[in-house]
C-alpha cells in the first residue's frame, strides 16, 4: 500500500513544476493509493492559499476541487485518522530533529498506523523524516 501525501495530490491536480512527474508516476501505479482524512482538509487549505495569493483564480480553483472530489471517490482510498494517530503525530512533532509541521507528522503517523509499504511526498522535510523513521519513500 502506498500512502499519498497532500503535496503529491496538489501537484497531481494543480499545474506545478513537478506535475508532469507526478502524473507519470500516478499513471504507472498498479494499486490505488491510500491517504488519511487529513488530506481532505489539507488539500482544501492548499487550494484556498493558492487562490488567496493569486496563484489560482476562483474560476480555475473550482474545477480542481471537482477533480479532487472525483479522485477521492475513485482513485484514492481515504482512511480515518484515529486518536492513536493524533497521539503518535504529537510524539513525532515533539522530536525537534524531524522539523515536522503538525500536518506532516499526522500523515506519517497514519502511514505507520496503516502499515503502508511506502509514502509518496514532494515535501523534503517530510521525506527526510520518513527516511529517519525507516519508511520506504516513493521516488517521483
Amino acid at each position: 500500500m502506498i500512502y499519498l501525501d497532500t503535496s503529491v495530490a496538489v501537484a497531481l491536480l494543480v499545474p506545478e513544476p513537478r506535475t508532469a512527474d507526478v502524473n507519470a508516476w500516478f499513471a504507472g501505479l498498479s494499486e490505488i493509493p491510500v491517504s488519511g482524512d487529513w488530506l481532505l482538509t489539507e488539500f482544501a487549505s492548499a487550494i484556498s492559499i493558492k487562490t488567496r495569493s493569486g496563484e489560482l483564480s476562483e474560476a480555475n480553483a473550482k474545477p480542481i476541487r471537482k477533480e479532487f472530489e472525483m479522485l477521492v471517490a475513485s482513485g484514492l482510498r481515504i482512511v480515518p485518522v484515529s486518536r492513536a494517530a493524533f497521539r503518535d503525530a504529537a510524539a513525532l512533532a515533539k522530536q525537534h530533529a524531524h522539523r515536522l509541521r503538525a500536518g506532516d507528522a499526522l500523515h506519517l503517523a497514519v502511514v505507520r498506523e496503516v502499515n503502508a509499504k511506502s509514502v509518496a511526498t514532494l515535501d523534503n522535510v517530510m521525506l527526510a523524516s520518513a527516511k529517519r523513521l525507516k519508511m520506504n519513500v516513493e521516488m517521483i
